[in-house]
């Protein structure tokens, strides 16, 4: 345990068979940095996931801990397995984290840290590149919610997800628990609330192309409705958070409702933008189904992607 200094964390709820697979491509990093994995089981039940890793872990096959996180919730999930790596290795320097559905590339850790160290962030993103299953429509695998939003290494404004993330321990050690605000355990969104404050708390950000991890989309994501409801909740999740930072500012409120109105208003222009460039309706719709989004998150509708475990 002393001599870790990277923990890579791992949420996991009902997907035993990809896990194994996301914590084999871990198992085949090429670093030398000594690392340990941490498995957080969000299914208290059946915990399938604990159940096929749990061998791996009592043979060697994998170093590390594997915790079951009681509370449903992705929130929860990422909160436990935070909160053991950094109590757990006294000598930790990073958190990596990447999602069960997920597979990293051989040198994901070393070049997430070497582009925190090069360029001292805190807080490192990197692209998630979608696999995906059956043959969906090709334009479709464009759409602005699977691709990642930077394309080049370096300093950056703002990382968006937890999909594919370092985080520096002094991030963890200095601010407030829990991590993630358990308002968003069922909609998303706590990763990205987490990830602005961070920023505002005066953590530098960073992207790496060269760490890159590989999702599986399945093709009940790559339909009209799956793809509008992400766009919508993406939407929504902006404001909320947009409200959550600006609620100790003077007309704090009305600012996010006047950014809101803004991009309603310039949905329309942007919109026949992106069509003329893709000749795609749904993508060109993106901007569209944000302004909606957040238009409704003002009326308190909250989409709840992740409190059905099929979604």
């Amino acid at each position: 345990m002393d001599a870790v200094e990277v923990a890579v964390t791992i949420p996991t709820f009902r997907r035993p068979e990809h896990l194994i697979r996301t914590l084999d491509s871990i198992a085949a990093q090429e670093t030398g940095r000594r690392f340990a994995v941490v498995v957080m089981e969000n299914e208290a039940e059946k915990r399938e996931g604990a159940t096929v890793a749990a061998p791996k872990f009592e043979d060697g096959t994998y170093q590390g801990l594997l915790i079951v996180a009681h509370d449903r919730g992705n929130c929860h999930a990422y909160n436990a397995g935070w909160f053991t790596a950094f109590t757990q290795f006294p000598n930790l320097k990073y958190v990596c984290v990447i999602d069960d559905d997920e597979i990293a590339d051989p040198h994901w850790i070393e070049n997430l840290c070497a582009t925190s160290e090069r360029y001292d962030c805190a807080l490192v993103g990197g692209p998630q590149w979608p696999v995906f299953e059956g043959n969906p429509e090709e334009k479709w695998k464009t759409h602005p919610v699977f691709t990642p939003h930077y394309g080049e290494t370096g300093p950056v404004k703002i990382i968006f997800s937890s999909g594919n993330l370092l985080i520096r321990n002094d991030v963890l050690r200095t601010q407030p628990q829990p991590f993630m605000d358990l308002q968003f355990n069922f909609t998303g969104g706590g990763d990205a609330d987490f990830l602005r404050r961070a920023r505002d708390a005066g953590f530098k950000t960073g992207w790496c192309q060269e760490a890159p991890v590989y999702e599986t989309i399945p093709e009940s994501r790559v339909t009209w409705d799956w793809i509008q409801k992400r766009s919508l909740r993406n939407g929504q999740l902006s404001a909320r958070i947009a409200h959550r930072r600006n609620a100790s500012k003077p007309l704090g409120w009305s600012k996010t409702i006047a950014h809101s109105l803004a991009l309603a208003g310039a949905s329309p222009l942007r919109a026949a933008l992106s069509y003329a460039r893709n000749r795609s309706v749904l993508n060109a719709l993106y901007p569209v189904h944000i302004a909606l989004g957040r238009i409704q998150s003002e009326f308190g509708h909250a989409n709840e992607q992740y409190r059905n475990p099929t979604d």
